[in-house]
């Protein structure tokens, strides 16, 4: 009768044991797949940014460009639009730059949570 007892018990440590394996490998899995999510969605963001980056950059020469011979002196273009640049810069980090932040906060907490 103790010798059952006894098997009974290695037999639940062991089950215990092997819960608690399967315990940790499960969160290491959970973990990669949050990872890997994250870093899909980031890497997909970047990509669409440098494409936008260089559809600004581009848009931009041109512009320059046809400002430049509408004014008469291309260097004129080129000031008009950086001037442009410039006051797009200011109003986004005055008005726009906290509501970026709290977009990728919400962006990272989201994909690590759910």
């Amino acid at each position: 009768m103790i010798e059952e007892i006894g098997k009974q018990i290695e037999t639940l440590l062991q089950g215990a044991v092997d819960y608690g394996k399967t315990t940790i490998e499960l969160t290491k899995l959970r973990a990669v797949d949050k990872v890997s999510d994250v870093a899909a969605s980031i890497l997909s963001k970047i990509a669409i940014g440098a494409i936008l980056f260089l559809f600004i950059l581009f848009f931009g020469l041109g512009l320059a460009i046809w400002l430049g011979e509408v004014i008469g002196t291309l260097y004129l273009g080129f000031f008009a639009v950086a001037a442009g640049y410039a006051f797009l810069a200011i109003v986004i980090h005055l008005f726009v730059i906290k509501w970026i932040k709290k977009v990728i906060c919400n962006f990272i907490i989201e994909n690590f949570l759910y």
